[in-house]
C-alpha cells in the first residue's frame, strides 16, 4: 500500500513538474518581425510584432490544458482568423533544455524560454474594479472582457470578445516590479503605434491575492483599477 502512495505521489509530482516547464514566456526570431508566446495560468497568447517598424502584425490565444504531452484549450481570438474564434486546438509538445517544441499537422515551432512567470506578479488576470468618482466601481467580465497576460519578464493586454470573436485592441512588451513600482516598455500597440517606445511606472501591490494599479495612463488621466486571478 505504501508503495502504491508513493508512486502515486511520484508521479503526480512527475506531472506537475512537467506541465511548469511551459509555464512562462517563450520567444522565435523571424526574419522582420519576433513572436512571442506566453502561457500562465491556463491560458496563452502568441503576438507577432516587429520592433524596428513598430508593426503590430497579429496575435492569437485562449485557454490552455496541459497532460501527457499534449496541450489542449479554446481559442478565444485571432485576429488573422476570426473564424478559428471557440475552436478546440491540439499541440503535441516537448519542453528540454530552455527549448519548446510545438507540433500539429505537420508542422513544428521550436521556441527559447524567456523566462518562467515566477514573478509576483505572474499570471492571467482580469480587470474586476475601476476607480470612478473616487469610488471602486466593480466590473464583471463576461464574452467582452480585457485580459492581461504577464510571465515573469513580458506583458500583453488583450480587449476581446471571446463569443462573438470581435477584437477590439492590444498592447505589450517588457515590464518589471520593483518595490512597488510597475514599469511598462511598450513594444507593440495595434490601436497607435506611436506609443512603441515609451514606459509607463504604476504604483502596484498585492492586496487579497488583487492587484491594485494606480496612475497615469499613456493618455496622462489618472488611473485606479483592480485586477483578479479568479
Amino acid at each position: 500500500m505504501k508503495k502504491i502512495i508513493c508512486s502515486l505521489i511520484l508521479l503526480a509530482s512527475i506531472a506537475q513538474g512537467f506541465a511548469q516547464n511551459v509555464q512562462g514566456a517563450w520567444k522565435r526570431n523571424l526574419d522582420t518581425a519576433v513572436q512571442y508566446l506566453t502561457i500562465v495560468d491556463n491560458y496563452f497568447s502568441i503576438v507577432t510584432f516587429s520592433v524596428s517598424e513598430k508593426k503590430f502584425i497579429r496575435t492569437r490565444g485562449g485557454t490552455v490544458a496541459v497532460k501527457d504531452g499534449k496541450m489542449t484549450g479554446i481559442i478565444e481570438f485571432n485576429t488573422a482568423d476570426k473564424s478559428e474564434v471557440k475552436s478546440n486546438y491540439t499541440y503535441d509538445f516537448q519542453s528540454k533544455e530552455k527549448k519548446l517544441k510545438l507540433s500539429a499537422e505537420g508542422i513544428q515551432l521550436i521556441w527559447e524560454l524567456v523566462d518562467d512567470a515566477s514573478d509576483a506578479l505572474s499570471g492571467n488576470w482580469k480587470i474586476i474594479g475601476r476607480e470612478q468618482d473616487a469610488k471602486i466601481v466593480p466590473m464583471n467580465p463576461g464574452a467582452r472582457k480585457t485580459v492581461k497576460i504577464l510571465s515573469g519578464t513580458r506583458f500583453q493586454w488583450i480587449a476581446i470578445n471571446s463569443e462573438t470573436g470581435d477584437f477590439f485592441g492590444t498592447g505589450g512588451g517588457s515590464y518589471s516590479f520593483i518595490n512597488g513600482k510597475y514599469t511598462e516598455n511598450i513594444e507593440f500597440f495595434s490601436r497607435d503605434a506611436s506609443r512603441v517606445g515609451a514606459s509607463l511606472s504604476f504604483n502596484a501591490e498585492i492586496k487579497n491575492g488583487d492587484w491594485h494599479h494606480s496612475g497615469l495612463s499613456s493618455k496622462g488621466d489618472k488611473i485606479y483599477e483592480v485586477w483578479s486571478r479568479k
